[in-house]
């Protein structure tokens, strides 16, 4: 027995370590091999390969301080937690290149030094949240800061977390955040990264937005590319360089063009190049009003009529597949309009009333263009029809809601509509598209035709039928200009509503489209990512509450009892022989 018992330790010890030897040696392989498992439906915690390649290609350290910590609700609690995760997994694919520091901006005793932190993190771009606290000692307002300032190569840059969006509930508005995350770590890290950015320009010269006008649009696209503003004026040079002598072969000079609510017509010669620039691969995001809204005239004699504009793009848009249609949109989903009530000479009366010439689009489309943007604003807006063009896929990214009306022009806008609102009932033409994206190869309108005062050139290089390119139609220009206040000299961010003290989505629409129209897949393909939002269903947790907590309470315990039998009998069997 003394033999077998010694044989026994030695084999017992001889396990033990071959065991040790296996762990040893797979952890020594695993060293040479990365790999991350993600047992989620949705993949919530796989990173795009896009995301994998920004997380790799770092140079240096990017550092995240997060400013959610502290004592949170059980909602920001998630997202701080999702937000550790995903910066968990950049951390993971990046090397250690990537490091992150949660802070509470709270967490100072002194009032005057946590007011001083609260307005540091104002000024470099956080966007504070009130919330109410209910304690024992009642209810207290407590200020947070869901967002992240990143620092990489010598820069900042400022990230919110949390996406507000109007009219969302909040646990929808949570999910909405977790699933931007990853977006909005990788957009920032990109930010920072690009040295050269892709060239842009705003066509003028045919009574666009001025640059105060477009002045929110342009700070936000020059995050990403070198905006210009560029007038046509007839020459190809303006919008193409040679490359080589003899001038036969064009260049294209700008990524994509933007042609802001123009007020004038084009003639042939600037369609013709924009046709042109359009063949050899240039991208267009066109933003048009046909009917113009004389908005003084409302003001002053609370009364105007919305006439067409002759631009003379019609049959360059139709080439392409989109018609626009002569009308204004009504809609019940729409933003707000201030009118005095008060009687002449007496104090005024201000009170905020609907105003159903501007909708309020809610984007549905899962496109990465629009997907998860809060409302977009278009004021005075029309419909867009598409035309079966073959070889051109067209996708419709905004639609208006499903009370809608349309007004055939010539239009008689009144103020006295917000006051005595029109019946619901007439509001029975749903989901009228308004922006609507085509992609293909495009024919040129001057197919088998040419411009007279330019068929001479030998400069041309033209193309009767183009590469593949793509394009965004608005049937709105209003949706890119800001407002501005009534001095002159400042500027409103764009999208942003002064009456109701709201910022819409129009911002981010507009850098979207720019993304997607200069092929920036990087921003957008993170964009495609859903997570599906399980909530308890309330109404059967308080009918089944007692079932359940008899099933939850009853089975482990019972499971228990079951094993202390069955190891007991077995010990009886055992011992008994």
């Amino acid at each position: 027995m003394k033999r077998q018992s010694v044989n026994r330790r030695s084999r017992d010890i001889a396990r033990l370590g071959l065991s040790v030897l296996i762990v040893l040696l797979c952890n020594y392989l695993g060293s040479f091999i990365f790999h991350r498992f993600d047992l989620t439906s949705e993949k919530r915690f796989t990173l795009s390969p896009e995301s994998v390649k920004t997380a790799k290609n770092l140079k240096g350290t990017a550092f995240f301080k997060v400013y959610l910590d502290g004592k949170l609700p059980a909602g920001f609690i998630r997202l701080r937690d999702e937000t550790k995760e995903m910066l968990d997994e950049f951390r993971a694919y990046s090397g250690g290149r990537l490091q992150y520091e949660f802070i509470d901006p709270s967490a100072n005793p002194d009032p005057k030094q946590r007011e001083a932190f609260y307005k540091q993190l104002f000024d470099q771009g956080l966007t504070p949240t009130n919330l109410e606290v209910r304690d024992n000692s009642g209810n207290s307002e407590q200020i947070i800061f869901p967002g992240a300032i990143l620092s990489y190569q010598g820069r900042e840059m400022p990230i919110d977390i949390l996406q507000q969006q109007e009219n969302a509930d909040p646990q929808t508005t949570l999910n909405n955040s977790i699933e931007a995350l990853e977006y909005d770590l990788d957009n920032a890290i990109h930010k920072l990264s690009v040295k050269l950015k892709p060239r842009v320009a705003f066509i003028m010269g045919h009574g666009e937005l001025d640059s105060i006008h477009e002045a929110g649009a342009t700070a936000a696209l020059q995050e990403y590319y070198d905006v210009r503003r560029v007038p046509l004026d007839h020459k190809l040079s303006h919008m193409f360089d040679y490359s080589d002598t003899t001038g036969h072969k064009l260049n294209l000079k700008y990524a994509a063009i933007i042609i802001a609510k123009p007020m004038t017509a084009f003639d042939e010669q600037d369609k013709f190049i924009i046709d042109q620039y359009i063949m050899h691969g240039g991208k267009v995001l066109w933003l048009i009003s046909p009917l113009y809204t004389s908005l003084d005239s409302l003001r002053i004699n609370g009364i105007t009529y919305s006439l067409p504009l002759n631009l003379n793009l019609q049959d360059q848009l139709f080439k392409y597949g989109v018609r626009l249609n002569n009308n204004i949109i009504m809609d019940y989903l729409c933003s707000v309009i201030p009118l005095n009530n008060g009687f002449p000479g007496q104090q005024p009366d201000i009170k905020l009333y609907p105003w159903y010439y501007c909708p309020l689009i809610s984007p549905t489309s899962n496109n990465p263009i629009v997907k998860n943007l809060n409302f977009i604003e278009l004021c005075y807006a029309s419909t867009l029809d598409t035309i079966g063009t073959p070889g051109i896929r067209k996708t419709f990214l905004l639609t208006t809601s499903k009370e809608t009306k349309l007004l055939g022009y010539p239009v008689r806008i009144s103020l006295g509509t917000a006051r005595i609102p029109p019946s619901e009932r007439q509001f029975n033409n749903p989901f009228q598209p308004v922006a609507v994206l085509l992609e293909g190869k495009f024919q040129s309108l001057y197919k088998n035709r040419m411009v007279k005062q330019l068929d001479t050139s030998r400069l041309i290089d033209f193309m009767s039928d183009g590469l593949q390119t793509s394009m965004i139609v608005v049937s709105n220009g209003n949706v890119i200009e800001n407002d501005v206040k009534e001095s002159g000299h400042f500027a409103y961010p764009l999208g942003y509503d002064k009456y109701a003290n709201q910022q819409f989505g129009n911002k981010n629409f507009i850098v979207n489209c720019m993304n997607y129209l200069c092929g920036d897949s990087t921003l957008l393909a993170t964009r495609t990512k859903q997570l599906e939002l399980r909530l308890i269903d309330k109404k059967k947790t308080h009918l089944f509450r007692t079932q359940w907590q008899i099933i939850n309470l009853g089975i482990p315990v019972g499971f228990i009892v079951l094993l202390g039998l069955v190891l007991g009998w077995f010990r009886k069997e055992k011992y008994a022989k």
